[in-house]
């Protein structure tokens, strides 16, 4: 069910960047355009509340899927409002993990959560990049459109959670502020933000690979191939890999792990030569890696947040956790251009493992303090 939400942003960050540098424009541009785009998960925040004191999340889901058709469209800004349009469908997909999915279980909930977000974004961006190169954007367009229509019919098989009728919608809003507040009062929720919101595991190199795809000599329908299809079934495979590490291995650790992988996928592909095999090497491994990562961030984030409001608390770490996917591919894309394609990993690997480093030391402290007697 949360596949629109992946094959939208498929199509905005694989799709889009193909056509836009097939046409001549810098990767510095179109990633910014990809940027923008994506920025709109920051926004979270702002509908969540709305989501939880409103219609139900089966509603919410039908009015985002159908709003998110304007993926047809290529421009700056309507990729920003189908962006926009999508998260409809995961806020109200938040909820219903929150409240009908046991806490043991909610580790492998987030994997396949994940596996349809990332999944669908391997069949939006790969699917959308042949369609477009062999027909046009336009049926590129159309063709996902209806892929995502078709998805509203799991709405049959999940339980619906309603609103609850009581009370004032002043009382509401009052009882939403109050559950934030105790949100932003718990240490571990404090941790959960500082960790979504720094550069590790973000994967923005992904909404890059077709934009440099050129400098390993990979051909059109290799990178539709690799980016899309496979790539999608890497994403999957990590994502439950990542969300059974959830669940038995803990959230922090299958989130640090995947954070360093991803640094040395990253590395070796700056390191080998620069061919089309390791072109498609080096995109699988870091889909599987990135899916790993995703699927600990929703664990992480569905341990947090409980179940009162939970759209509004879903969507306000969302928002956060959607930072570095933003910021890191506007830097990418600064990167590629100044220290080219290798220069472009060697950097992103160097930020996501230097963070990484700074939070296992300062976990390591935390644990000391609180073993440490207090006088």
């Amino acid at each position: 069910m949360v596949l629109p939400y992946g094959i939208s942003a498929g199509f905005a960050a694989v799709t889009l960047p193909f056509v836009l540098t097939k046409v001549g424009l810098p990767v510095a541009v179109s990633a910014s355009i990809v940027a923008v785009g994506i920025s709109s998960n920051i926004w979270l925040f702002l509908w969540g509340p709305v989501a939880d004191l409103t219609l139900t999340p089966r509603r919410w889901y039908l009015i985002g899927d159908v709003a998110a058709l304007t993926v047809v469209a290529a421009l700056t800004a309507v990729v920003f409002l189908s962006q926009v349009a999508t998260s409809l469908v995961a806020l109200p997909l938040g909820r219903i993990m929150a409240y009908t999915v046991a806490d043991p279980e909610k580790g492998r909930a987030a994997g396949w959560y994940q596996a349809g977000n990332l999944g669908g974004t391997g069949v939006g961006g790969g699917a959308g990049v042949w369609l477009t190169s062999h027909y046009s954007i336009a049926m590129a367009g159309a063709v996902l459109a209806a892929t995502m229509l078709m998805c509203a019919l799991g709405l049959f098989f999940v339980p619906d959670v309603r609103v609850a009728r009581e009370g004032t919608v002043g009382q509401k809003l009052r009882q939403i502020g109050a559950e934030l507040r105790d949100l932003l009062r718990s240490p571990i929720a404090l941790l959960a933000i500082v960790l979504v919101c720094s550069p590790v595991g973000a994967g923005a190199a992904s909404n890059l690979w077709s934009a440099v795809a050129p400098q390993w000599h990979a051909s059109p329908d290799r990178v539709a191939l690799v980016t899309g299809a496979l790539s999608g079934v890497a994403s999957v495979i990590g994502c439950v890999l990542g969300g059974w590490v959830a669940d038995r291995v803990g959230r922090w650790w299958s989130y640090f792990g995947a954070g360093v992988l991803m640094a040395v996928v990253a590395t070796w592909m700056a390191l080998a030569p620069h061919t089309m095999a390791i072109y498609s090497a080096g995109v699988l491994f870091y889909a599987a890696v990135t899916g790993t990562a995703y699927a600990a961030y929703s664990a992480v984030l569905l341990y947090v947040i409980g179940r009162g409001a939970a759209s509004t608390k879903y969507a306000t770490l969302s928002s956060l956790g959607n930072l570095p996917v933003a910021y890191m591919t506007a830097f990418d894309g600064r990167a590629h251009d100044r220290l080219g394609a290798a220069g472009m990993l060697y950097a992103e690997s160097v930020v996501g493992a230097g963070f990484t480093v700074l939070f296992l030391v300062a976990l390591g402290r935390i644990k000391a303090r609180a073993r440490t007697p207090q006088a």
